[in-house]
């Protein structure tokens, strides 16, 4: 396994604009459908206290963005920016067959250079994106810098089970499985699929996320385990 991941912005760009079209079917088939679990209890835990406005930084296919907006019962103002255009194109069909009649806006923005005003939302929040980012303390520092002062920053991220038995068995599962599954039915000149394992195994997880946090500018940093630790949700406040 290489030492370093290539992690940027036009590979990753093009890593997950050749596997869009599959995006959404392997992320429920590969967690069995828990990865909608986790952005559902994320929306629950950190929710827009005055309605918003949020966004949704690299959201992909807009999954997070439509769960806050389905939390705030249609009404909570939504904005979801990502840099890779196919991912955009079926968020942006989600969002018409949900019928979120423009409380979500999607914008083709690269998320260490947001093209929004300081202070400007009450949530930011990102889901399974920050990993990908080229430069994580700028990442981190973008999405303080756009959050209002008071508001919250979330971060869900992919993390390792406690325990030995549960820790081998999906170590075996996450690192042998998974790739080779992901390969087949979403082939790719990128690797997308053994890129995820490295990623996750090098990316600073818990306090070492929780630290770099709070250097970011945030406050009062917590986190909480989900499915025994598989994923993790960290929350600063600004």
């Amino acid at each position: 396994m290489p030492s370093t991941i290539d992690k940027s912005a036009a590979r990753v760009r093009r890593m997950f604009g050749e596997i869009a079209w599959r995006y959404d079917l392997l992320n429920r088939l590969l967690s069995m459908g828990i990865d909608r679990r986790w952005r559902r209890r994320t929306v629950q835990l950190v929710p827009p206290a005055e309605g918003g406005p949020v966004l949704d930084i690299c959201t992909g296919t807009g999954d997070l963005a439509l769960a806050y907006w389905r939390l705030g019962g249609g009404k909570t103002q939504v904005v979801g920016a990502d840099f890779c255009r196919p991912m955009l194109a079926i968020g942006s069909r989600k969002c018409r067959h949900a019928g979120t009649e423009g409380h979500i806006g999607l914008v083709e923005a690269d998320a260490l250079c947001l093209p929004f005003a300081a202070g400007q939302f009450e949530i930011v929040a990102v889901a399974f994106g920050l990993r990908n980012q080229s430069d994580t303390d700028r990442g981190l520092r973008e999405m303080v810098r756009v959050c209002r002062p008071g508001g919250r920053v979330a971060v869900l991220e992919f993390s390792m089970p406690q325990g030995r038995l549960l820790g081998t068995l999906y170590g075996w599962y996450f690192h042998r499985v998974l790739p080779r599954l992901g390969e087949a039915l979403a082939r790719n000149r990128q690797a997308a699929y053994n890129y995820l394992p490295a990623s996750v195994d090098r990316f600073p997880r818990h306090e070492a996320l929780a630290e770099r946090m709070r250097r970011a500018g945030l406050d009062r940093v917590r986190y909480h385990l989900f499915t025994f630790g598989i994923a993790t949700l960290y929350v600063g406040v600004k």
